[in-house]
């Protein structure tokens, strides 16, 4: 692993644990087992090491793209859907303490929003491809079905832990309903529903 990724994930580690202010340059340094000059090389501040932290360790990259071409949509929701919530699920202390000190940094929602909006606009993009590709009939607001499972699933993995009467078990079985759920609303007939 390059030094800056152990930095980045040493800081993101730290920032969950501690917050924006415990989440010193020294922490970090001892967590990745470097001295706090090599922080300062790589990052110039504190700040900008942590913005860069929550953007790549909390959802900064792409998780799974969906196919250009819907083949099989229950299954591909499916699969999405699973490894959105497996990734908010191991990043949940870092998305926890992002909301907790929102109001003291609200510039850390920034490098928190990445992921989830890329999220937002995949799931929103493979509607799209959907309707074009004949798989749903009429019209569908694309955005307010995105944020519908988006957010069913981030309250799932988030909230689960704290309130788990709430949520259909196993969490694996509860995915594979809100995807139903999902493709049942925005109008895909279950004939193309793989049976499992």
């Amino acid at each position: 692993m390059e030094r800056r990724e152990e930095l980045l994930r040493a800081a993101a580690k730290v920032y969950a644990r501690h917050g924006y202010r415990g989440s010193t340059t020294r922490r970090i340094a001892n967590e990745a087992g470097v001295n706090e000059i090599t922080i300062f090389r790589q990052f110039g501040t504190k700040d900008t090491l942590i913005h860069e932290a929550i953007a790549s360790c909390g959802m900064g990259t792409p998780l799974v793209e969906f196919p250009k071409v819907p083949v099989d949509p229950y299954r591909e929701v499916q699969h999405w859907a699973a490894t959105l919530r497996s990734h908010i699920c191991a990043t949940r202390l870092l998305m926890r303490r992002c909301m907790s000190e929102r109001d003291e940094h609200p510039q850390l929602s920034v490098s928190a929003n990445r992921g989830p909006m890329h999220a937002a606009a995949e799931l929103q993009g493979y509607i799209g491809r959907l309707q074009a590709n004949g798989f749903i009939e009429g019209a569908v607001d694309a955005r307010a079905a995105a944020a519908m499972l988006i957010g069913t699933i981030f309250s799932d993995a988030m909230v689960r832990d704290v309130m788990p009467d709430i949520y259909p078990s196993p969490p694996a079985a509860a995915v594979e309903q809100y995807a139903t759920l999902f493709l049942k609303a925005i109008g895909v007939a279950p004939r193309h529903a793989v049976t499992t």
